[in-house]
Order: structure tokens, then C-alpha cells, then sequence
């Protein structure tokens, strides 16, 4: 048996962090048993499905690196073939006319609601003659679901859940306009596309009790289930807005690696040891459905940032540089050319060790664009007092001499001045990275300078200064 899992979104809004994880499982449980991933949108539901939000479900996993191995699958096209197997349903006493009115079916609610009884549809149509109904009166198709017994799902992660059959009502399986329900489609689809485990998110377990008769009805075997728990935000409540991004886009802005929120959200609810920073060839080597946790997750912001370190300063310094320069596009006060990009992809070493974000490694990173004068923030302008600036008056005259111009000789030369001063070499350096940054801090002063080059060096130095500078 070939594995075969599926993803299978609704396109009415961004991609969000439970549903992106969902994905990530199925992708690394179908790779690791050498299965197949495959993509289903689910619009049926037409006015609050949009192209807009199918594109940033196709750009999410796509960034993320989730790629299906077959084209994506639209639900709402493939409503001919759920009414088929509603009307087959129908055909074979499974299922059944229902001519219950809105008024109707609004009176039952209010009564079982009186009652303290769950608000069911009580099976006024289930046994009678269809004959009874006035001539043309638009009907429902409802699911004959089993009176007795139980439903009983063995979940690959919740284990055995049993459901008895008493507590769930005939449900509705093709609407009075001809279209599916979401609860019947879903089932003609994976059954169709021959998936043999759905691994979602457990607030669909109703579901699955519910869509586990349309398989007994049809005479389908039933796909293995594995209902994950949902997470939660950091207090445990429900994620929302207060607690920070919710979305792949949200995170893809603020600067996260795909590879670090994959790698995050791997281990949000999934263990295997003390193993926490993962390629993705060891994602797959090593997850399995006995890993996922039975408890809701917590979404830990600080953590993902951490990771998210960890996974840049052992990225591509080119992928990292084309990064920065577009991020920093249209900011004021720079000049993203060749030059800029030079210096960026030379500076990025030293760049991507302090910063836990990409939108921090831009920000780390807009010096090097930057025109003189450069604005210079109150920690730096302080380092400039008068014997700073005339120590480095002196330091411009060896920066104008230098060869070779690379970041060995600028730091003997700093230290050979500062020595040459009596001063101590931060009492050269800070001022000189204040210079060169307009701010207190950067990599390496001498890996900066040299990443600046010896005119610009010069012509910063001689800004602050506002005098001439020889060279």
C-alpha cells in the first residue's frame, strides 16, 4: 500500500500556524513511509473563497518548502461527482428525502433547546412516504445514520474513541439547491483520491465520527485518522491576535526562515530525544505519528526566535544578502547598488551573528547604504567628543596609506595608533565604528571598514569631522 496523505485547506483567509503544522505532519509522514503529499482546496464554500487566499495557500507552502506530488485538487469542480454518490446513497436506502421547512426545522431547535435536549434534527422524514410531501417541494438528501451501536475510531494519536450512534442525527448531505455538504465532500474526495490517513487537527474528531458512516453507507474502507492537538498561545488560551503572529505570512514578514518554522513547528507537540535542530532529510528520517503529543501546544515566540538564530547563521550568506537588499528596499536615505550589495554579501558573516531575525539583519545591514552624512543615534554622537575626533584625524592618515586594505592590516594599524596615543584600542574603536555605522554597534570594526572600503571609510570619517580628510 502506497501512503498517501493530503492537506486540505478552505481558501477564505491566510494560512494559519495550526494549519501550516498539519501540513508539515502529513508532508514528513508520507515522506518518511516513501508515500505521497497531495493538496486539496476546499472552496466550496463560494462567497468566502477567494483566488487571493488560494495564492497565499500555494506561496505558503511553497515557501515552506511543503510541495505537493500531484497538482492541487479544487473541490467546488467536483460537485457533480458528490451528488452522484449522494443520489447512489439515496438509491440504496442509506439515504433519504427530507422536506422539512426552515420554520420546521427552527421549531425542533427551540423545542429540543426547551427540552435541555441537544438541538438535533429529529427524524420527521426519515420513514415517511415521500408521496406525503406537497407536489415540487425542494428537498434535502439526508444520511439514514444507524440508530444503535457505535462509531468507533482507533486514532493514531488519541487512541481508541468510541461514540455511540444515539447521539448523532441524520445529517444533511446535498442541500436543497443540488450542492454537497462540506461533511459529504470531504469523505468523496478522500476516498477518490485514495488517501489512507487523514492527519488534521482534533477539533475535526466530530467530524470524523459523522463522516465515518458516509464510509460504512458506501461500503468504502474507512482512511486511518490522526487527530492532532490544537495549539494554543502562550497562557494556554486560544491563539489569537494578542499573542503575536498567527499566520505564515505574518512570520515570513517579521523576518523567520521557512527552514526555522518548519524546524519549530516540528518539535511543537513532536519529540524524538533531545533532538531539536533538524534538517529536513532528518525530519523525515525520523517522524512518526508515535512522536505527536495528546496534549494542546503552547506557542512559544521566544523559542522560535531562537531557533530562528540558529537556522541564520547557518544560512547562504548570498540567499541572506538578496534578503536584506529587499527588505531594504524603499527605505529613505539609501542607495541599494552594486556597491551596497558588495558590501552587505562581504559584511554578512560577521551581520548574521547578531541578529535573530531578517528583518534584524536589515536593519543591522542599512549602514552599508547608507550616503554621508549618516544620522548618527545619541549613544554614538557621544562617543564623538573632541579627543575621539582628533585621534581620528590621525587614524584617517593611516587608513589613507594602508596596503594591503584588509581586515588584518586595519586592526594592526587601529592598535598601532591607539598604542601610538596612549589610548586603549576601544577608545579608537568605538569611535570609529560610531563613524562608520552611526551607531555603537557591528561586526568586527576591522572586518567592517574593510567591507566599506577605503574611500568610503575616508569619506565618513571626514563627515564627522566636517573637515578634509588627505587621501
Amino acid at each position: 500500500m502506497t501512503i498517501r496523505t493530503r492537506f486540505a485547506p478552505s481558501p477564505t483567509g491566510l494560512l494559519h500556524i495550526g494549519n501550516a503544522r498539519a501540513a508539515l505532519f502529513n508532508f514528513l509522514f508520507s515522506r518518511h513511509h516513501g508515500g505521497q503529499f497531495l493538496l486539496r482546496i476546499e472552496d466550496t464554500d463560494r462567497a468566502r473563497s477567494t483566488q487571493h487566499a488560494v495564492d497565499v495557500i500555494l506561496d505558503g507552502l511553497d515557501w515552506m518548502g511543503l510541495t505537493p506530488d500531484e497538482p492541487p485538487v479544487y473541490q467546488f469542480a467536483r460537485q457533480a461527482r458528490h451528488a452522484e454518490v449522494a443520489l447512489a446513497l439515496l438509491e440504496a436506502g442509506h439515504a433519504y428525502r427530507c422536506y422539512c421547512t426552515q420554520d420546521e426545522l427552527k421549531a425542533m431547535r427551540e423545542q429540543a433547546a426547551a427540552e435541555g435536549r441537544p438541538p438535533r434534527y429529529d427524524g420527521l422524514w426519515r420513514d415517511r412516504d415521500p408521496s406525503e410531501a406537497p407536489a415540487g417541494a425542494p428537498f434535502t438528501v439526508r444520511l439514514r445514520s444507524p440508530r444503535d451501536g457505535e462509531t468507533v475510531v482507533d486514532d493514531l494519536v488519541q487512541g481508541e474513541i468510541r461514540v455511540a450512534n444515539a447521539e448523532m442525527d441524520d445529517m444533511v448531505i446535498l442541500r436543497a439547491d443540488g450542492s454537497p455538504t462540506y461533511m459529504h465532500a470531504v469523505v468523496v474526495d478522500d476516498h477518490d483520491m485514495a488517501i489512507t490517513h487523514v492527519i488534521r487537527g482534533d477539533d475535526h474528531m466530530t467530524n470524523t465520527f459523522r463522516q465515518s458512516q458516509i464510509y460504512a453507507a458506501m461500503g468504502w474502507e474507512r482512511p486511518r485518522f490522526a487527530h492532532l492537538p490544537l495549539i494554543h498561545g502562550p497562557d494556554g488560551a486560544k491563539l489569537s491576535k494578542r499573542h503575536g503572529a498567527q499566520s505564515v505570512v505574518e512570520f515570513r514578514e517579521q523576518g523567520y526562515l521557512p527552514e526555522a518554522l518548519d524546524n519549530y513547528l516540528l518539535r511543537l507537540g513532536w519529540g524524538h530525544g533531545d533532538a531539536e535542530v533538524l534538517s529536513r532529510d532528518e525530519q523525515i528520517r525520523l517522524f512518526d505519528l508515535d512522536g505527536v503529543g495528546r496534549s494542546a501546544s503552547r506557542m512559544d515566540y521566544t523559542k522560535l526566535t531562537h531557533m530562528n538564530g540558529v537556522w541564520l547563521r547557518a544560512a547562504d550568506d548570498g540567499r541572506l544578502a538578496r534578503d536584506v537588499l529587499a527588505r531594504l528596499e524603499g527605505r529613505p536615505g539609501l542607495v541599494l547598488d552594486e556597491v551596497a550589495a558588495a558590501r552587505i554579501l562581504r559584511l554578512m558573516p560577521g551581520l548574521k551573528e547578531r541578529a535573530r531575525t531578517l528583518v534584524e539583519l536589515a536593519d543591522a545591514a542599512a549602514f552599508l547604504a547608507r550616503t554621508v552624512p549618516l544620522p548618527l543615534d545619541a549613544k554614538a554622537s557621544s562617543l564623538l567628543t573632541p579627543d575621539a575626533r582628533a585621534l581620528l584625524h590621525g587614524f584617517a592618515g593611516e587608513i589613507a596609506a594602508l596596503e594591503p586594505f584588509t581586515a588584518a592590516e586595519i586592526d594592526a594599524a587601529l592598535r598601532r595608533h591607539a598604542d601610538a596615543h596612549g589610548r586603549k584600542l576601544g577608545q579608537l574603536a568605538q569611535p570609529l565604528r560610531a563613524a562608520m555605522t552611526g551607531s555603537t554597534t557591528s561586526p568586527p570594526i576591522d572586518a567592517t571598514v574593510e567591507a566599506l572600503g577605503r574611500d568610503e571609510t575616508l569619506a565618513r570619517i571626514r563627515s564627522v569631522l566636517g573637515a578634509a580628510i588627505g587621501g
